[in-house]
């Protein structure tokens, strides 16, 4: 399996992915990559939904992520991976998916986060796997939009006081 891309954004399949970064990336299947989602019927249902035409999507848990991108029944597969947090990124990067650079394009706001940008806003977990993936070597990137320019996500945790 070939990795095309690799974005947290915690609402996964949406217009810019559907309509920007599908077609940035030149991948054939985009790949959900979320426990809590996968279990979701009805979030799973929708984001299948919103795949764009000619692509093939997948709701599926972190580790069958894992095991899907070790098959070679898969070899064709040219993926972009999504995820909801950095920390499921970090699990499957453990788990044997060797991303080189992740980017972190879009987490909402709860409540005790920290906006790092205008689109992401992260939390103490978010903050130790960002650091963790960029003490493995890979980078960690911010942009919204694929035209934008990359953002050093930890030059944007250190202007918070994060890291």
């Amino acid at each position: 399996m070939e990795i095309a891309f690799c974005r947290i954004d915690d609402r996964l399949i949406h217009g810019q992915v559907a309509t920007v970064w599908s077609k940035v990336t030149g991948c054939n299947r985009i790949m959900c990559c979320s426990d809590e989602v996968a279990k979701d019927e009805l979030r799973k249902k929708l984001l299948l939904q919103v795949v764009p035409p000619g692509l093939k999507g997948y709701v599926v848990p972190v580790d069958k992520a894992v095991e899907a991108y070790k098959n070679p029944k898969y070899d064709s597969f040219k993926t972009l991976f999504l995820f909801t947090n950095p920390t499921d990124v970090v699990r499957a990067v453990k788990g044997g998916i060797p991303f080189k650079s992740v980017n972190l394009g879009g987490k909402c706001f709860k409540d005790g986060d920290t906006m790092i940008s205008q689109a992401v806003a992260v939390n103490a977990d978010d903050v130790k796997a960002i650091k963790e993936l960029v003490s493995m070597g890979i980078e960690v990137e911010m942009r919204k939009l694929a035209n934008d320019p990359k953002v050093d996500a930890m030059d944007a945790l250190k202007s918070k006081g994060l890291a």
